[in-house]
């Protein structure tokens, strides 16, 4: 859930001195133990003076829709005119991401923009209900939300891997669909290669590629997820991890993350969990936006006095 950062920038501006926009213009001006607060200062980030240079300009047109926007447009899902694209990272993901957003969730607070456009070719924003029918693939789709039913991150495969086995077949070419007794009498070396490409098929058929996130706020989560397009999908609950996001809701745990926080750390899961791999700060960038603007508002507060 991102930030119309315009918007709150003036509201600091407005309710403190002008000591409040040095402050804002300077976040080199944290202290350690400033730093030491900062659950993001770890992030491999790509260079943010880009954004640095916006920040001080205001905001600019949208090249395509020409609105007024800081830093980029939540509605066309592009950079503003003072942000190049080419000064933006881009993020190559291991799988695909839908993203389904509630119709009465606030464009310019959402997050969800972030993932478009720092990994433009992975994701994809839906805004309900025009959503996908995701029956025919549910042995490779799975959905981020906590329940009883739901499963951890080094789980999925094998619970994808009911589904696959309940007529999910690979390509025919490489691997006969019919019922062995139906197949003429196979050599020794020939089914041992034909067991194989069934094992790889089942394996295949078993791999997640893609995953759903839902956009919204707790309360409004309900009419989403009970959507008979979202039901028997795998539902994956992840790690608990604390929210740094600045709109947290109200009455809520902080372990309740905002969309782009949740993509994050799901990623960064599945590339230790069923990558197998050590994680070197491949998706850091997919917070490219979301570090810069919690500096900026955590720098804004702290000049105010309020914390």
């Amino acid at each position: 859930m991102s930030l119309n950062s315009s918007t709150l920038l003036n509201e600091e501006n407005s309710q403190g001195p002008k000591r409040n926009t040095e402050c804002l213009e300077s976040p080199e001006l944290q202290t350690p133990s400033s730093l030491q607060d900062n659950p993001l200062q770890q992030l491999q980030l790509a260079s943010q003076e880009v954004l640095e240079k916006a920040k001080k300009s205001g905001r600019s047109k949208c090249p395509r829709c020409s609105s007024s926007r800081m830093f980029y447009c939540y509605t066309c899902f592009v950079p503003v005119e003072t942000v190049p694209t080419k000064e933006i990272p881009t993020v190559k993901l291991p799988l695909k991401i839908d993203i389904i957003k509630h119709p009465n969730e606030t464009d310019g607070k959402s997050t969800a923009v972030h993932a478009k456009l720092l990994a433009p070719d992975d994701v994809t924003i839906y805004k309900y209900p025009c959503i996908p029918e995701y029956e025919e693939k549910r042995h490779e789709i799975a959905l981020i939300f906590p329940g009883p039913n739901s499963v951890s991150v080094k789980d999925i495969a094998f619970h994808l891997q009911k589904y696959a086995k309940k007529g999910v077949h690979g390509n025919d070419d490489d691997c006969s669909g019919e019922p062995l007794l139906k197949q003429a009498k196979i050599e020794p070396k020939e089914e041992n290669s034909l067991n194989e490409c069934i094992s790889s098929n089942r394996s295949e058929g078993a791999r997640l590629k893609k995953i759903i996130f839902i956009d919204s706020t707790w309360n409004q989560t309900n009419k989403i997820i009970t959507d008979e397009r979202l039901q028997g999908l795998l539902q994956i609950e992840l790690k608990t991890r604390k929210t740094c996001f600045w709109r947290h809701q109200k009455g809520k745990p902080d372990t309740y993350l905002s969309t782009i926080e949740a993509i994050y750390y799901f990623l960064v899961d599945y590339h230790q969990e069923i990558l197998k791999e050590n994680y070197k700060g491949q998706y850091d960038n997919l917070l490219f936006f979301f570090s810069f603007m919690y500096t900026l508002i955590k720098n804004a507060k702290c000049c105010a006095g309020r914390e």
